[in-house]
């Protein structure tokens, strides 16, 4: 019986060795549904931060307000890495005839 034990240790052992691991480098953003938000007043014109000094293969996506479905929230900016062939477009708000459009941002080519 403990032969079998310490032969099944050993076959164990010697299989974790063998397990490959792949680094996955290009992940692409998370698709989500997309939900048309339109506010019946304009955002507030505060700024919310001040932009950061540039960095190297960087952009920074500026804060911005949230609708939170009686008021505005503040949203802070954050890093998107850059992305060859594409510009960035901030998020923002537009004003239509029925109230202010949420226009979410990203990259386009």
């Amino acid at each position: 019986m403990l032969i079998r034990y310490m032969a099944l240790l050993a076959v164990v052992i010697a299989a974790s060795g063998c397990v490959q691991e792949r680094v996955v480098h290009d992940r692409r953003p998370v698709q989500r549904e997309y939900v048309e938000v339109v506010a019946p007043q304009p955002p507030p014109e505060r700024v919310i931060e001040v932009e950061p000094v540039g960095r190297q293969g960087y952009v920074w996506s500026r804060g911005y307000w949230r609708w939170d479905g009686g008021r505005y929230v503040a949203v802070h900016g954050h890093w998107e890495p850059e992305r060859q062939g594409y510009r960035y477009v901030h998020p923002h708000w537009e004003q239509h005839r029925d109230g202010w459009h949420w226009q979410r941002g990203g990259w386009v080519n």
